[in-house]
């Protein structure tokens, strides 16, 4: 039987990076990085072997690292993903931010999610605010499946799921303080489609028209309608979509129209107030 050390270092050789070898063997174990190291010279299960060498193919075969764990985190999260949904990014918390500096800590207020995906943005925000009441909401069935199983894992119950296509779930639900959405806005044909991570993830969550903006136009112009006086619009785009993105809240009558940069200083987030 084969070493821990040895067959990470065989697993990294293949992979060319150390830690998601790491990543790989610990999810098979379930055991700590911790454990390897105390354990580097402790032989492997001929069992653990197989399992870790059918995630390894997987891994090397260009399959995203987090769709192989079934696990990504996202702000204080640990979510289950799937390829029914996107992988949560670091840049989508820039929306989370912004939006907990609108609601309050301390005092009921409504908040809706739309494309939630794996649940993302709408359980960091129920954890955040206990005290909101979280509308999350998608057009797929499989996505919105992974979302429950989510917050039902993280005991989040101030979250509600509603299927159907943008804000059609938020006729009759009343008005929101704040509606949030990662819609797709990549255009179609964009060569990134066809590299990376992207090849994998569902492609009604990333591409948007030819001009990536279809679904923003959609949201800006059907948002409002589901707005409280003085309630926001907060949305992500990509980061040569600010521009378009301020002409589209300005031409629908949101006040206060604003985009807001990510940590690597690109147009990330925009937003209009009712």
């Amino acid at each position: 039987m084969t070493a821990v050390r040895a067959l990470l270092r065989e697993a990294a050789q293949r992979l060319g990076e150390a830690g998601e070898a790491e990543w790989l063997l610990m999810h098979v174990l379930g055991k700590p990085r911790s454990w390897l190291i105390a354990h580097a010279d402790e032989a492997v299960d001929p069992d653990v072997q197989t399992a870790f060498a059918a995630l390894l193919e997987r891994r090397a075969a260009g399959e995203p690292l987090a769709y192989v764990l079934g696990k990504q985190g996202f702000w204080s999260l640990d979510l289950d993903v799937t390829p029914a949904t996107l992988i949560p990014r670091a840049d989508t918390e820039r929306l989370v931010e912004l939006a907990l500096e609108r609601l309050p800590a301390d005092a009921p207020c409504r908040v809706a999610d739309l494309g939630t995906g794996s649940g993302a943005v709408a359980l960091a925000i129920a954890r955040e605010r206990p005290r909101a009441q979280v509308l999350a909401t998608d057009v797929s069935a499989a996505a919105l499946e992974v979302a429950r199983r989510n917050a039902a894992r993280l005991g989040l119950r101030n979250v509600a799921f509603a299927e159907g296509d943008w804000l059609a779930p938020l006729a009759g639900a009343g008005g929101f303080e704040l509606i949030v959405s990662n819609p797709p806005y990549i255009e179609a044909g964009d060569p990134h489609l066809t590299q990376g991570d992207l090849r994998f993830e569902p492609a009604g969550a990333l591409v948007a028209g030819t001009d990536g903006l279809d679904a923003i136009r959609r949201i800006v112009a059907g948002a409002r309608a589901h707005l409280v006086p003085g309630g926001w619009l907060l949305f992500e785009h990509g980061w040569t979509q600010g521009e378009a993105a301020r002409a589209l809240l300005q031409a629908a009558g949101y006040a206060q129209v604003f985009t807001a940069r990510d940590l690597e200083q690109r147009e990330r987030v925009s937003g209009g107030r009712r």
